[in-house]
C-alpha cells in the first residue's frame, strides 16, 4: 500500500470539477498548491490554497511563462520515495513531496479553432504543464497524475478507499494516460506549425495523434475491437458530425459515411451519393435534393439497400420521404429542417448525422494508413479539373452536353476503388465497375449491371452515355468495350506507351476523348 497523499499541485485551464477535487482533497488534509486562475478559484471558494510562488520562493515571470519551473516542484515530483539519498537531498534544500499532480493543459487547439492570431497562438503553447505532467508520469511509482476532469471521480474513490492513497495500478492507467495526452498536445502543435507552412508536409519525424471519441461494438468484422478518434481538424464529416438520432455507429457506419460525404463536397449544385462497401453504388447532381436522389436510386437499386445516402445541402422533407422508402443505414449532410427531422424520426433505428458544413475538397491535407512497420502517409487528394484543363485528343470534340457529363463523372470516378469506370449522363451516374484487377472487367462489370437494369426497365442505359476511368487505358480493348456499350466520349488521364493506339481507335469508332494528364487511383 502506498503513503498516504499529503500535498497536491492543481493547476488546471479545464475548471470542470476543479472545487469538489478541492473540498476532497482538504477533508483528507491534503495541502493544495496552485498557480493563477486555478489558485483564484480556489481560493474564492474558500478552499485553502497555498500559491505556488509563494510555495517556492520564487514569483512568477515573464507574463507567466515561468512559474512552476523550480527545483522544489520538479524535485517534489521526481524523487523516488524512499531512497535515502533522495530523501537527504529533498531536506537539505528545503523540498517536500509532491504527490498528487492535477494539470491540465492550456486550450491550444481550441485557441488555433477560434481563428486566432499567430501570437495568440503560440502564447498557447504550454510548456510547465506538459513538463509536470510528464514528471509526474515518469514517477508514477510515487506520484499520482491526473490530466482529465473524468479521473477525478477515479482518484477521489481510490481514496476514499484507500485510507487517502491512491493504488499503484490505478497510477499506472492514469500515467499511461497522461503521456498520451502530452503526446497528442505536441503532435497538435507540430501539425500547426505545418500548416502555417513553418515546416515540411512530410517531416522527418511524423506525429498523429487523436483523442478517442467513440467506443464502436467492432471492427470491419465483429472478432475486431474498434474505436473513432478525432484528431483536431477542422474538416466536417463524419467524425465530428452530431448524430441527430438513430442506433449506434459501427466502424463501416463511419468509413461509408466519410466517403459519401466527401464525394458529395466535389459538387456545388445539389447532389446525393449513395455509397455500398465505400464504393458508390449511385451519384447525381439536379435542381433538389429530391431530384437527385431519384436519379442516384436509379442507377443501382439493389445495391441501394442497406447503403448510406450523402446530401450536399440541408434536409428537405421530400428527400427525406424519399430516403425512407428504401432501407438505409446512414444518412449524413450538412443540416435538416424540421419537417424532415420528423419524417426520419419515423424510422428510429435510422442513423441521422449532421455535419453542420462541407469539407473543401480542394483543401490541402494528409491521409494516412498502417501497414506492417509503418505508415503510408500521403496528400489528400484534392486534385479536380474543369473544362480548361482537359485536351482533346481525338478528331471529334465533345459536345457541350458530353463535357458537361464527363467532368461529373470524373468527379465521381476519383472516389471509386481502382480499377475504377463510370458510365454517366445528364449529370447522373448510369453504371459503375468497381475495384476489378483489370480495367477491361471493370468496363464488363458496369456493362453487364446497365444491360440487367435496362433489361428489367427496356429503357436504354448506356447508349449515349459517357465514361470515365480513373487510370489510362492500357490496351485498346477496354476502350472498344466502351464504345460497345454505347458510350459516346470518355475521360482518362492519357500517358499510357499504347495512346496512340487508343486514340485511334477512337478516332475509327467516331468518339470523342479528353485527357485529364491526373490520374485518380484510390486503393
Amino acid at each position: 500500500m502506498s503513503a498516504p497523499i499529503s500535498r497536491a499541485l492543481v493547476s488546471v485551464s479545464d475548471k470542470i470539477g476543479l472545487l469538489d477535487l478541492g473540498r476532497f482533497l482538504v477533508n483528507y488534509g491534503v495541502e493544495i498548491l496552485s498557480t493563477g486562475s486555478s489558485a483564484r478559484a480556489l481560493a474564492g471558494a474558500g478552499i485553502p490554497v497555498t500559491e505556488v510562488a509563494k510555495y517556492t520562493g520564487s514569483p512568477e515571470i515573464l507574463d507567466g511563462r515561468v512559474k512552476t519551473l523550480h527545483p522544489k516542484v520538479y524535485g517534489g515530483i521526481l524523487a523516488i520515495r524512499g531512497k535515502i539519498a533522495h530523501e537527504s537531498e529533498m531536506a537539505g534544500h528545503g523540498i517536500g513531496a509532491i504527490d498528487l499532480v492535477v494539470v491540465n493543459l492550456y486550450p491550444f487547439e481550441k485557441t488555433v479553432a477560434s481563428g486566432a492570431a499567430l501570437a495568440d497562438c503560440i502564447d498557447q503553447i504550454d510548456i510547465g504543464g506538459p513538463s509536470m505532467i510528464r514528471a509526474a508520469a515518469k514517477n508514477y511509482a510515487g506520484v499520482t497524475v491526473v490530466v482529465d476532469p473524468v479521473d477525478y471521480v477515479a482518484v477521489m474513490d481510490a481514496m476514499a478507499t484507500n485510507d487517502g492513497s491512491v493504488p499503484l495500478e490505478l497510477r499506472r492507467i492514469l500515467a499511461t494516460n497522461a503521456f498520451s495526452h502530452t503526446a497528442a498536445y505536441d503532435a497538435a502543435i507540430s501539425r500547426w506549425f505545418v500548416e502555417k507552412g513553418m515546416g515540411d508536409p512530410l517531416p522527418d519525424r511524423i506525429v498523429l495523434s487523436g483523442t478517442r471519441a467513440l467506443a464502436l461494438r467492432y471492427g470491419e468484422n465483429p472478432h475486431l475491437k474498434a474505436a473513432l478518434y478525432v484528431t483536431g481538424e477542422a474538416r466536417p464529416g463524419a467524425a465530428t458530425a452530431h448524430q441527430e438520432q438513430g442506433k449506434a455507429l459501427s466502424y463501416n457506419n463511419l468509413a461509408d459515411a466519410d466517403a459519401a460525404f466527401e464525394l458529395v463536397a466535389e459538387f456545388s449544385d445539389p447532389a446525393i451519393a449513395i455509397i455500398k462497401h465505400a464504393n458508390p453504388s449511385g451519384v447525381a447532381v439536379e435542381q433538389s435534393l429530391s431530384l437527385a436522389y431519384e436519379r442516384a436510386l436509379s442507377c443501382d437499386r439493389a445495391s441501394a439497400f442497406g447503403g448510406v445516402v450523402a446530401a450536399n445541402r440541408p434536409l428537405d422533407g421530400t428527400v427525406a420521404e424519399s430516403i425512407l422508402q428504401v432501407f438505409t443505414e446512414v444518412v449524413i449532410a450538412p443540416g435538416a429542417d424540421e419537417e424532415a427531422l420528423g419524417i426520419l424520426a419515423k424510422k428510429s433505428s435510422l442513423r441521422v448525422l449532421l455535419t453542420g458544413g462541407l469539407p473543401d475538397a480542394g483543401a490541402a491535407g494528409l491521409t494516412a494508413r498502417t501497414i506492417a512497420g509503418g505508415l503510408l502517409v500521403q496528400s489528400r487528394d484534392a486534385g479536380q479539373v474543369v473544362d480548361a484543363d482537359v485536351k482533346v485528343v481525338t478528331r471529334r470534340s465533345p459536345t457541350t452536353d458530353e463535357s458537361r457529363d464527363l467532368l461529373f463523372a470524373w468527379r465521381v470516378c476519383k472516389h471509386v476503388k481502382s480499377n475504377a469506370i463510370v458510365f454517366a449522363k445528364d449529370n447522373a451516374t448510369i453504371s459503375i465497375g468497381a475495384g476489378q484487377m483489370s480495367r477491361l472487367d471493370s468496363v464488363r462489370v458496369a456493362t453487364i449491371k446497365a444491360e440487367a437494369k435496362e433489361a428489367s426497365t427496356g429503357i436504354p442505359a448506356v447508349r449515349g452515355s459517357v465514361v470515365a476511368s480513373d487510370a489510362f487505358f492500357p490496351f485498346v480493348d477496354g476502350l472498344a468495350a466502351t464504345v460497345e456499350a454505347g458510350a459516346t466520349a470518355v475521360i482518362q488521364p492519357g500517358g499510357s506507351v499504347r495512346d496512340n493506339e487508343v486514340i485511334a481507335a477512337a478516332d475509327e469508332a467516331g468518339i470523342a476523348m479528353v485527357f485529364t494528364g491526373m490520374r485518380h487511383f484510390r486503393h
